[in-house]
């Protein structure tokens, strides 16, 4: 009796940690991902659903976490969104000017150090999402009609644990700020769900923005880190600065893995506040997918 006792008490405390909307099959993913939340090097929040089958695995998923680049996701749907309305097009030309290349991470400022130059709409989406490119993301915003813009959007599809306030230029300017742009492990798969079963955008819409969330090359260590070679991966990224606490914001990866069964899972892992080392929290978010895959590779 008091063992069966026993077991009720640790099945509610797994309940209570972890929100879970998932058939008692995935109790053994449920304590493998709990132990990596519990290892102290960080707040570790991990969301898991099943594209297919609509089943979500999730440890701390209803806590808010800093995004950072994260949201250029949101902003690349909410971008081409206003193409599929034709407000926008994908061959438009933006000029850019000099004042908006300021001195951030930029691979669009290091390949054009003097401004005054033109690109189209696609190239600014590729840009920011695949490179995950600062002075392209905010001009992004700036196009679209501002960060509120996006929100709206984002809460219209009927995601609401998310809020998206500050550009990559105001987050520059105080710590603090960064911590405006949240979301929760959940709201971020449920972001990926609607966009993986096309319920927001075109067709077309949706395929160039998976094909620059797999095409990217930033990241390769986290949910691709132990992988296998060849598995698909659309994911986005998202990294803050250290303090002089020695501190990081945020490490965080979103991603929708293609499974060898040719099911699809859609992974989110967001690592805030830590003082791990870069390679310790990138191996943290690779070990998390790997048992992730591992788990539902297994599944008939």
């Amino acid at each position: 009796m008091i063992h069966r006792c026993q077991q009720l008490v640790l099945m509610l405390s797994l309940l209570v940690i972890c929100h879970i909307n998932a058939p008692a099959q995935y109790a053994v993913l449920r304590e493998q991902l709990q132990r990596f939340t519990d290892n102290g090097e960080g707040d570790l929040g991990v969301a898991v659903l099943g594209l297919e089958s609509n089943d979500t695995i999730s440890v701390h998923g209803e806590r808010h976490y800093p995004m950072l680049s994260v949201y250029k996701l949101h902003l690349g749907m909410a971008v081409l969104r206003q193409v599929d309305e034709r407000a926008h097009a994908l061959q438009e030309q933006i000029h850019v000017t000099q004042k908006e290349l300021l001195p951030t991470y930029s691979p669009l400022r290091e390949e054009h150090p003097t401004g005054e130059f033109d690109i189209t709409l696609e190239g600014l989406i590729h840009y920011a999402v695949s490179f995950s490119d600062n002075n392209a993301c905010d001009i992004l915003f700036r196009l679209v009609g501002g960060t509120k813009t996006v929100d709206d959007y984002i809460h219209r599809l009927g995601v609401h644990n998310v809020s998206i306030t500050a550009t990559e230029e105001e987050m520059s300017q105080s710590w603090n700020v960064q911590f405006t742009n949240w979301t929760t492990p959940r709201a971020a798969v449920q972001v990926m769900q609607i966009l993986y079963q096309g319920k927001a955008l075109s067709q077309s819409s949706r395929d160039l923005l998976l094909k620059e969330m797999i095409a990217t090359p930033i990241g390769g260590n986290r949910i691709k880190g132990l992988l296998p070679s060849g598995t698909i991966v659309a994911h986005k990224t998202g990294t803050s600065g250290t303090n002089e606490q020695g501190i990081t914001a945020a490490t965080n990866d979103i991603g929708i893995i293609t499974l060898p069964t040719g099911k699809h899972i859609a992974l989110a892992i967001f690592l805030s506040n830590s003082k791990a080392s870069d390679e310790r929290r990138e191996k943290i978010i690779a070990g998390i997918s790997k048992v992730v895959w591992d788990y539902f590779s297994a599944i008939k």
